[in-house]
C-alpha cells in the first residue's frame, strides 16, 4: 500500500513536470514562431505570394535550438545528409588551372525526360565548402524531386581536385564562375539555368549578376545566408563567442587547403606566415588579398561585399537571411535596396542562424530554407514569364 502511494505521487509529479516543460516549451515556441520580413516591390510580392507561399509562412525554428549561434552549431551535427550519386567532370581554366564540376544529371525526371530542356540548378557551395556538404546535397535532391538537373561548382582547390596553379578564389573574383556558365551554357543551350548560392557562393553569384546584368546567361538568382558587407561580417566573426566557435574553425579549414596544396601555392606567399592566421580576416589579409592583387584586406573587402551591385542585376532575386546569422549581422542587410528595385526581393527571418533554419522538434530532415529554395526555383524555372513581368524585366526563357 505504501509503495503504491508513493509511486501515485511520484507519477503524478513527474506528469506534471513533464507538462510544465512541455507547455513551456509551447509557449517559447509560440513566441518564437514569426512571419519573416519580405522586403520587395509590391509586384514581385504578389508573384511570390502565388508561386512561393513559404514567404507568407511563418517560420517556427526549432523550439529547444532557436538561436542563431546554436541552430548554425547543431545543423551541422543532426541535419541527414541524403544520398547523391554525382558524376564528375573537370573542366581547364584559361591558367591552366581546373574546375571540378559535380553533375546530378537526373535521368529519370518524369517532368523534363528531354535533357536538351531539363531545367539546370547551378549550386555554389559556401567558404571551404563543396558537392558533399549537407545543404548541397539537401538542394541537389530538393531539385530532382521536381524533376530539374544540378551542377555543383566547386571551387578551385575543393571537390577533391588537385590545384594545378598558384590561383584559388574569392568572393570578388567571378571569372571561374563566369566559364563554368558559359560552359553549362554550351553543353545545354536551351535549358534554363537556375543559380543558387550559398553564403560566400551567394556573395559570389550576386556579384556575378550585378557585373553581368542582362548577359548573366541565369533566369533567376537564389541566395542563402550571403554576408552583405564583407566587413561587417568580418567584425562580427571576431565577437568573442563567434571568434570561439566559428572563426577559428573556418580558418583552420582555409590554412588546411593552403597546406594540401602548398607545393603549387609556396610560389606565391610565405606559407608559414598564412598558416600563423588565427581568424579568416588575418588569413584574408596575408594570403586572398594580396594574391588577387589588392593592397589590403579592407580593400578587397569592400570589392568583394554584393549590396553595391544589387541595382545591376536584371533577373528575379530572392535571398534569404536570418536576423541572428553570427555570419551576416541584420544592420548591414540592404534592405533600402531590396524596396526600391523591382526584381530583388530580401527574406528576412527573426531565427534561423547561418545556413540552419531548423525546424520541428527532430529537425534532420530539409526544412525552411529548403522549402523557399524549392519553391522559389519552381515559380521562376516554371512561369519564367510571370516572374520577369512581376519584376519589370523583359520577357526570355533562357536568360539570355
Amino acid at each position: 500500500m505504501l509503495w503504491r502511494v508513493h509511486w501515485e505521487l511520484g507519477s503524478t509529479a513527474d506528469a506534471v513536470l513533464l507538462c510544465s516543460l512541455a507547455a513551456a516549451l509551447w509557449c517559447l515556441w509560440g513566441r518564437k514562431s514569426q512571419k519573416p520580413s519580405l522586403v520587395c516591390s509590391e509586384m514581385f510580392r504578389d508573384f511570390l505570394r502565388e508561386h512561393c507561399p513559404a514567404v507568407s509562412e511563418s517560420f517556427s525554428p526549432t523550439p529547444w535550438c532557436w538561436g542563431g549561434r546554436l541552430q548554425t552549431l547543431l545543423c551541422v551535427l543532426i541535419k541527414s545528409r541524403p544520398h547523391v550519386a554525382y558524376r564528375n567532370e573537370r573542366i581547364r581554366t584559361p591558367d591552366g588551372g581546373q574546375i571540378s564540376l559535380d553533375w546530378a544529371d537526373n535521368d529519370g525526371s518524369a517532368a523534363y525526360p528531354e535533357a536538351s530542356t531539363r531545367p539546370t540548378v547551378l549550386v555554389l557551395p559556401g567558404l571551404t565548402g563543396d558537392s558533399r556538404q549537407t545543404y548541397a546535397l539537401h538542394a541537389v535532391r530538393r531539385a530532382a524531386r521536381h524533376g530539374y538537373r544540378c551542377v555543383v561548382f566547386n571551387n578551385r582547390g575543393f571537390g577533391g581536385v588537385e590545384l594545378l596553379t598558384p590561383q584559388t578564389f574569392c568572393a570578388a573574383d567571378t571569372s571561374d564562375l563566369e566559364q563554368v556558365v558559359r560552359h553549362v551554357k554550351s553543353l545545354y543551350p536551351q535549358s534554363p539555368l537556375f543559380g543558387a548560392g550559398i553564403s560566400l557562393g551567394g556573395m559570389l553569384l550576386l556579384n556575378y549578376l550585378g557585373r553581368k546584368g542582362a548577359e548573366s546567361g541565369l533566369v533567376a538568382g537564389w541566395t542563402v545566408s550571403a554576408p552583405w558587407d564583407a566587413l561587417k561580417s568580418a567584425d562580427s566573426m571576431e565577437e568573442a563567442l563567434n571568434r570561439l566557435l566559428f572563426n577559428r574553425h573556418l580558418t583552420r579549414g582555409l590554412c588546411d587547403a593552403v597546406r594540401r596544396h602548398r607545393r603549387v601555392l609556396e610560389k606565391v606567399a610565405d606559407i608559414e606566415h598564412v598558416l600563423e592566421a588565427r581568424t579568416i580576416r588575418e588569413f584574408d589579409e596575408r594570403f586572398t588579398a594580396p594574391l588577387f592583387g589588392y593592397e589590403s584586406c579592407t580593400e578587397y573587402y569592400r570589392h568583394a561585399s554584393p549590396a553595391e551591385r544589387l541595382s545591376r542585376t536584371a533577373v528575379p532575386v530572392l535571398c534569404l537571411n536570418a536576423a541572428d546569422d553570427p555570419f551576416s549581422p541584420q544592420h548591414a542587410f540592404p534592405l533600402g535596396a531590396a524596396k526600391e528595385l523591382p526584381n530583388v526581393a530580401l527574406l528576412v527571418t527573426a531565427h534561423g542562424g547561418h545556413i540552419a533554419f531548423l525546424e520541428g522538434l527532430f529537425p534532420r530532415a530539409a526544412g525552411y530554407m529548403e522549402r523557399v529554395f524549392g519553391q522559389f526555383a519552381r515559380a521562376v524555372l516554371e512561369h519564367p514569364h510571370d516572374a520577369r513581368k512581376a519584376c519589370g524585366l523583359p520577357g526570355g526563357l533562357n536568360g539570355k
